[in-house]
C-alpha cells in the first residue's frame, strides 16, 4: 500500500472508494467532470490509497481555504474507505498524509465536517483517536 495524489486525470480511479462515501454519485463520467473541471478550479486535490494490484482503497479530497476565524487550514471534504478495506487504518493514514500536508503547506489547522447518526459511530471514533474535537456545529438550508 502507498499513498498518492491523483492528477487531473486521473480522477476516475477515485470514483468507487469516493462512492462508497456519496452514494448519490452514480456517474463516474459525472464525477470526474464536476472534480476535474469545477472543484479543481478551487483548489480540491484528491489523495489515495493505493494497493499493491494498483487499485484505489481509500481517498481523501481536500483543499486549503484561509478564513478569518481559523486562519489557513486543510479543509477535508471527503474521506472514504471501500467497505471491503474498513478496519486496516487506511482512513488514519490518509488523515495522517493530510495533517503532514497542512504543515507543509504553512496551515493552522485541519477540518473536516462529519454527518451524525449511528453510522457515523466508527467515523466519529476515528477522527476522536486522530486528535481532533468537535470544535462546532455545522448549519445549513437547502435553497
Amino acid at each position: 500500500m502507498r499513498i498518492e495524489e491523483l492528477a487531473t486525470g486521473e480522477t476516475g480511479r477515485a470514483f468507487a472508494a469516493m462512492q462508497a462515501l456519496r452514494a448519490h454519485l452514480d456517474s463516474e463520467a459525472e464525477f470526474v467532470r464536476r472534480v476535474d473541471e469545477r472543484q479543481r478550479e478551487q483548489g480540491y486535490r484528491i489523495v489515495a490509497v493505493i494497493e499493491e494490484d494498483g487499485s484505489v482503497s481509500a481517498v481523501a479530497g481536500f483543499r486549503v481555504l484561509d478564513t478569518l476565524p481559523f486562519g489557513r487550514m486543510l479543509y477535508v471534504d471527503d474521506l472514504s474507505t471501500l467497505p471491503s478495506a474498513r478496519r486496516r487504518g487506511l482512513a488514519r493514514a490518509l488523515l495522517d498524509w493530510c495533517a503532514e500536508e497542512a504543515v507543509r503547506l504553512g496551515c493552522d489547522e485541519l477540518h473536516l465536517d462529519s454527518g451524525v447518526g449511528p453510522q457515523r459511530q466508527d467515523a466519529h471514533r476515528l477522527y476522536l483517536n486522530a486528535g481532533m474535537r468537535i470544535s462546532s456545529h455545522h448549519f445549513s438550508r437547502e435553497l
